[in-house]
């Protein structure tokens, strides 16, 4: 999968407080570079823990569920935009839907 947005990733984990989500965003980011995700099937192969949302969205629990990351994949092209990440408290006030 081609990422977009890893900036977010790091800006993230960069945030004081937020050290510990490195590791596990650094991991994700490199499974999911080398992934071939054909449909949400794939993912939650993998991933079972992960949310299927609408318009090609899934939430990824990062850090035993500590973290959450939102990313909008178009399968077709292979490409994944980053388009969340937080804390679960600060997820749990954002519409996962949505949020750019």
């Amino acid at each position: 999968m081609r990422i977009i947005k890893r900036k977010v990733l790091i800006e993230f984990w960069e945030r004081p407080g937020y050290a510990d989500a490195q590791a596990a965003l650094e991991a994700w980011y490199r499974e999911a570079k080398a992934a071939a995700w054909k449909d949400p099937a794939d993912i939650k192969a993998k991933h079972g823990t992960a949310s299927i949302l609408k318009g090609g969205r899934v939430v990824f629990n990062i850090r035993g569920n500590k973290y959450r990351l939102i990313v909008e994949i178009n399968y077709k092209s292979g490409i994944a935009y980053i388009r969340f990440v937080g804390s679960h408290e600060e997820y749990d006030r954002i519409d996962a839907e949505v949020v750019r």
